[in-house]
């Protein structure tokens, strides 16, 4: 892998991961851009504890461009983009309208490829790795900003999900504060710890889903399976089987097999609702819209969660979809938006079982 930074004509930074280590990336930004200016604010919330973004630059964002005008392109002639080359393997840079930024952290863009009409399933494995490699790297850079201390890498498919570019890409949002979800895992984890004498609840977890009925895939290296209370219709969670904190602990067999497992995992989505093979062209349902995300430790210190380190707290993958089945989505109502009790309609033993026929 080659990492070659530069910057754009209104001073955010441009990455780019090649496969080749002689490519030369010195493309300039000719775009007449003035610097970018955020109003991010993060809120507390006294009642719940939790946090919200304020953001309100963000409703000039771009919103479904035509393909021909897509700002994730690689530079054309005179079509200026993002990306000033004209081609790229896996680039990442500041996003222009972020969530976060500042003292209130900070929120970057990943073009999985150059191919507009492609997506994630329709990548190689060499692609993937290289995937791997830019979220790795990008974590481990943006957990050395003084603002930072948890990186949440993720991508949005489908317009289902809110997704407004229809390029392939995803993000990362480097938060300033541990997030609401990943507290309740480590206060969870805490208190099993305490109750068993120190044993680790992810260790339990994936222990009983290894020997259960909803595993879905299985590797030597990482094993993905539909959790016991899964939220979703369709929800997969894939672990490394030697437990890590974050992408920086994976070691290189786990590295090796990822991009098999995780094209594998994709493309059963796809399958699911006899969907098109990682969106390329065919018949029958659109492909499936979903959200990928990774859980990662948080950087900062753990202090008020007794008794736990960041070497407690599992690396994992969560992989769902709103898609309930055919021609139908999964909408959070009341239960769900106004008392966070997800109702599941679809058992998570038929959903790994689902997952298991529509195997390649």
């Amino acid at each position: 892998m080659k990492k070659t930074s530069t910057r754009l004509a209104d001073g955010r930074e441009l990455i780019y991961y090649d496969l080749r280590d002689d490519t030369v990336r010195d493309a300039v930004d000719r775009r007449p851009l003035e610097r970018t200016v955020t109003t991010s604010e993060v809120r507390r919330d006294v009642l719940l504890g939790d946090a919200v973004a304020i953001a309100s630059h963000r409703q000039g964002r771009t919103y479904h461009p035509p393909a021909d005008q897509c700002p994730l392109c690689p530079t054309t002639g005179d079509r200026l983009s993002e990306i000033p080359d004209s081609s790229y393997d896996v680039v990442v840079f500041e996003n222009r309208f972020p969530s976060l930024a500042g003292d209130s952290g900070r929120c970057e863009v990943v073009c999985f490829t150059s191919d507009h009409d492609a997506s994630f399933a329709s990548l190689t494995e060499e692609q993937v790795a290289l995937v791997l490699d830019a979220w790795t790297d990008r974590t481990s850079e943006l957990s050395h900003l003084p603002s930072v201390e948890q990186v949440f890498c993720f991508e949005n498919r489908g317009e289902e999900i809110g997704v407004t570019l229809g390029h392939p890409h995803g993000q990362i949002y480097a938060y300033p504060f541990t997030t609401p979800r990943t507290a309740l895992m480590l206060r969870s984890l805490a208190a099993h710890k305490e109750a068993t004498g120190g044993e680790n609840l992810f260790d339990s977890v994936l222990e009983r889903e290894l020997a259960g009925e909803r595993v879905v895939l299985e590797g030597e290296h990482w094993v993905a399976f539909v959790p016991y209370a899964a939220h979703w219709p369709y929800e997969v969670h894939l672990y490394p089987k030697r437990r890590v904190p974050d992408l920086l602990g994976l070691d290189e067999a786990a590295r090796t097999e990822f991009p098999k497992v995780y094209l594998e995992l994709l493309r059963r989505f796809d399958r699911i609702f006899d969907g098109r093979d990682g969106g390329k062209e065919g018949a029958g349902e659109p492909p499936t819209p979903y959200i990928s995300a990774w859980h990662q430790a948080p950087f900062g210190t753990l202090e008020e969660f007794d008794g736990v380190s960041r070497d407690d707290f599992a690396l994992h993958l969560e992989l769902f979809t709103i898609r309930r089945t055919s021609g139908k989505l999964k909408f959070l109502a009341g239960s769900e938006s106004g008392m966070s009790v997800f109702i599941n309609d679809v058992p998570p033993e038929r959903a790994a079982e689902r997952l298991r026929e529509v195997a390649s």
